[in-house]
């Protein structure tokens, strides 16, 4: 069975390594997502590497060395996602506003069991429910909120990237915008606490690199950014939601969190995975929820599967505009990447792809 230690070494090795290339190709970025994955079975083939290899010779010695490295170097990457990491939490900050609720689910396309997703939003009496992946029949089937949701907007798509916005709360205004395609939609909102409160809302969901999808990350990473820049630049409590078919440990995700200045809640709370829903071993999180530290997290976790290939995401939280305890947990941008962030977003929109266009 040496054999099968030794394929599996290299096959690890090259998996850790094809990331550090950095080059936007599908190839190099794909292997961001299963860090959880890689890093169980470096420790597990470390282990039984004693097991598995009867001479303990150079080679051997060198390959478990470099197991070592690699599981050393995914358990840092990983560990800020875990609840034993120290972070800033709420700890001193006054609720200045009632709880809100957010409810974020890739209901997945091609999913047609409406009642499951229909029973949720109803259990959960979400403030802001976001779908993405809702085509016409989605449409059709969610049409039956508008009653309790009397603020919405509606981008059915058949592209798998169309979106539906409902909300109970006061709405200023609610807004489509393509920023790097015609056919992929960001939805942002301003809106109002029912005890006055403004802050401002954005969903999200660009397309992976993937075999299936972008040859590239190219327009993910202007689609991210672009959004990420108009964040920073809006006044008041701000929160990113959606699917952006990205981990949050990716090197991406984190120019993505240090351009806007937002904080990301996974970092000492643990990972909440939502995809794939059907698989819970090979599941890692690409749904994801950012907000300014005057925003204050309650609850956010994972719910019940609605037939999707992803979990729905829920948070609960408030806001306290006076004091945010939470300012030493955003991270900024260095000066000498604000170019590269124009430059990721430029080539971005340049990217041409497959899908048909939609008028914005």
């Amino acid at each position: 069975m040496e054999w099968l230690y030794y394929i599996m070494t290299g096959l690890l090795a090259l998996t850790a390594l094809l990331p550090l290339i950095p080059h936007p190709h599908w190839i190099f970025r794909v292997w961001e997502f299963g860090r959880i994955q890689a890093f169980a079975l470096q420790v597990a083939f470390l282990l039984l590497g004693f097991l598995l290899v009867r001479e303990k010779d150079t080679l051997f010695w060198g390959s478990q060395g470099f197991l070592f490295l690699l599981a050393l170097n995914n358990a840092l990457v990983l560990y800020p996602y875990t609840k034993w990491y120290r972070t800033v939490r709420k700890a001193g900050a006054q609720k200045q506003s009632e709880s809100i609720s957010v409810l974020s689910v890739n209901v997945y396309q091609f999913n047609d069991q409406y009642e499951r997703l229909i029973r949720l939003v109803r259990e959960k009496q979400p403030d802001v429910l976001l779908t993405m992946e809702s085509n016409g029949g989605w449409d059709q089937a969610l049409s039956v909120l508008e009653k309790d949701y009397p603020s919405f907007r509606k981008v059915p798509l058949e592209n798998t990237y169309g979106m539906h916005f409902y909300t109970r709360l006061k709405s200023h205004r609610i807004d489509v915008h393509f920023f790097v395609s015609g056919d992929l939609p960001s939805i942002e909102a301003e809106l109002e606490t029912p005890d006055g409160q403004r802050f401002t809302f954005f969903g999200v969901h660009p397309a992976p690199p993937s075999p299936t999808e972008e040859e590239t990350a190219r327009e993910r990473d202007g689609e991210l950014l672009s959004i990420a820049k108009k964040a920073r630049a809006t006044p008041g409590p701000v929160l990113v939601v959606g699917d952006f078919n990205n981990v949050a440990w990716a090197r991406s995700s984190i120019l993505f969190r240090k351009t806007s200045e937002l904080i990301d809640p996974r970092i000492g709370r643990g990972f909440v995975s939502t995809f794939h829903a059907d698989y819970q071993w090979l599941r890692f999180p690409i749904d994801l929820f950012f907000h300014t530290p005057d925003i204050f997290v309650e609850e956010f976790c994972t719910l019940q599967h609605i037939g999707s290939d992803h979990l729905p995401l829920y948070c609960r939280f408030y806001l306290n505009t006076t004091n945010p305890v939470q300012e030493p947990a955003v991270e900024h941008l260095e000066n000498e990447k604000l170019q590269e962030v124009d430059e990721i977003i430029e080539k971005g929109k340049e990217e041409e792809s497959d899908r048909p266009a939609v008028a914005g």
